[in-house]
């Protein structure tokens, strides 16, 4: 059973939302939050798998909710989902550098939601290839980021698998790539991630960006250093 919480400042997203979730037999609703200070509070109450959480609540945003879930090791088995209304904004990119796992458009089909949270729950990003080079392309690219110096704690074939990851590949595509076992990719994501301190993939792409690993050419394809 995958235990969510959601926080939204408003209630009849809320109520849609739990009921959407709760006709999924795998999905249950723990808690409700109508700010991020209660989010935060019942995240730890409830230690929940996914938390969706809104942007812009009272009290506390969503970007300084998932800054202190995602800090807290007592919630390292949370997985925060920003929602939002305007798609890719500063602010998703904020909440991603903050520690989002990923993010849903409020008025996504009810299936991509229901995916969306599964996914989430797995504990990888919720950034399509498309996504991934409209966040890069529109936002990381404008500010500075780590230096290329910081590569240097990985492998090659670790800075192999970092750049695929920014593409949007899954592990069972960045094996048939590299011409490797699942379990082997999934190992040198897994140890790309430990060295970089990057708590989901989504922060292991942006770092892949931020890096000058991969950058965005015009056009919208990525190109790897």
């Amino acid at each position: 059973m995958i235990r969510v919480l959601l926080a939204d400042d408003q209630a009849l997203i809320r109520g849609g939302f739990r009921a959407l979730l709760e006709a999924e037999d795998d999905l249950e609703v723990v808690a409700e939050a109508a700010n991020g200070e209660q989010a935060v509070a019942l995240a730890l109450e409830h230690r929940p798998d996914v938390a969706l959480v809104d942007i812009q609540m009272p009290v506390m945003d969503g970007i300084e909710a998932t800054r202190r879930i995602a800090a807290d090791e007592r919630l390292s088995g949370t997985h925060v989902v920003i929602l939002t209304n305007y798609g890719l904004d500063e602010y998703v990119v904020n909440a991603l550098r903050a520690g989002a796992g990923g993010f849903l458009v409020k008025d996504t089909e009810p299936a991509d939601l229901l995916q969306g949270v599964r996914v989430a729950a797995r504990g990888d990003a919720l950034l399509s290839p498309a996504i991934t080079r409209r966040l890069i392309g529109e936002y990381v690219s404008r500010r500075p980021g780590p230096s290329p110096e910081a590569l240097g704690v990985l492998t090659n074939r670790e800075r192999e698998v970092t750049a695929l990851v920014a593409r949007g590949l899954s592990n069972d595509e960045i094996a048939a790539h590299m011409v490797i076992s699942p379990t082997t990719a999934k190992t040198h994501v897994s140890r790309a991630m430990t060295k970089l301190r990057a708590r989901d993939r989504a922060q292991l792409v942006v770092f892949a960006y931020e890096s000058g690993l991969v950058a965005p050419r015009h056009g919208g394809m990525d190109v790897d250093h």
